[in-house]
């Protein structure tokens, strides 16, 4: 069975307290984005054969490609989700497992949590085990705050430490998205380090109460609490931002805890420019037409700069 475990976009991000646990509650709003994405093959095994790979536990033949990752296979997420799943549930049996990373660690977008809820699916179907996708998400909610999303995997408003999920009407489709990961990782440990949270935002709650997205002017108010902290250690992310907006994005910001930094750039096809006021007025303006000729001409430049950085650079479905 091969599954593509895609990464996730932040639309807006408050901190909005502190909790007696000593984790924080947020509100964001997780937007999927299917492009990039690692690949995960995983088959209940039928024979010994373990050229290539590494058997561990037992159980488990595995093999990994790709980018390198930051922790031994043994505290990879696949990993202590299939082992977490398999003491509960008899029935999952030995597996072989081929995991390729696409998707950067350290970059905020979520990719090892989307392997780990890629790994319960493909747990669910190879084994019949029958778990409804609230069930899943339960399953791997303590492997990750944003584990449950990857179940659903589709736009969400977040809230609590990101693991209480409302669906919402946000549909980014035809915007072209161009995503900057710079050489530097950020920890969760760093990110946090000196953020003050700012209470509830009344943008990102009243998008959960209107339950659609469909103005620039919104989408413009949306900003990302971490980028305060993170880009006084890493002000690179900060000018890379700045360089996205500078080149024609209508949003840009950092994901999550960074730090990967994303902008959103106008097509002729996208669905929420075509909803906006903001853009019907200029939409058969021909500076319009001018303004996205620049954009690709800036754009071209960026890569050219930045180069190896640029992860991902494509229309969203």
């Amino acid at each position: 069975m091969l599954l593509f475990p895609n990464c996730k976009i932040n639309i807006g991000l408050r901190v909005v307290r502190k909790r007696e646990d000593g984790y924080h509650d947020l509100e964001t709003i997780f937007y999927p984005v299917y492009g990039l994405h690692d690949e995960l093959e995983v088959e209940a095994i039928t024979n010994n054969t373990t050229q290539y790979y590494t058997t561990l536990h037992d159980s488990i033949q595995f093999l990994q490609e790709g980018l390198a990752v930051d922790c031994p296979a043994e505290d990879n997420l696949i990993i202590k989700c299939y082992l977490r799943m398999r003491a509960k549930y008899p029935q999952i049996g030995d597996v072989r497992i081929r995991f390729k990373k696409n998707i950067p660690f350290g970059a905020g977008l979520g990719g090892g949590s989307s392997d780990a809820a890629h790994m319960a699916i493909a747990l669910n179907e190879l084994f019949s085990l029958g778990l409804t996708q609230q069930q899943l998400a339960e399953e791997v909610r303590p492997l990750g705050a944003d584990c449950p999303f990857f179940v659903y995997n589709t736009p969400c408003y977040a809230e609590g430490i990101g693991d209480k999920l409302t669906p919402i009407s946000l549909d980014l489709s035809g915007l072209r998205l161009v995503m900057i990961k710079p050489a530097c990782g950020v920890s969760t440990k760093e990110a946090y380090g000196g953020i003050i949270p700012k209470g509830t935002s009344k943008v990102l709650t009243d998008l959960k109460v209107l339950n659609v997205l469909n103005d620039l002017t919104i989408l413009s108010a949306l900003t990302n609490d971490f980028e305060e902290t993170v880009c006084k250690v890493h002000p690179e992310i900060a000018e890379i931002k700045q360089r996205l907006l500078g080149a024609g994005a209508i949003y840009a910001a950092m994901s999550g805890s960074g730090s990967t930094v994303f902008g959103l750039f106008p097509t002729p096809s996208s669905t929420i420019l075509h909803n906006s006021t903001q853009f019907y007025t200029t939409l058969h303006n021909s500076t319009q037409h001018n303004a996205e000729g620049r954009t690709d001409a800036q754009l071209r430049l960026l890569h050219e700069e930045f180069a190896s950085m640029v992860i991902f650079d494509d229309t969203l479905a």
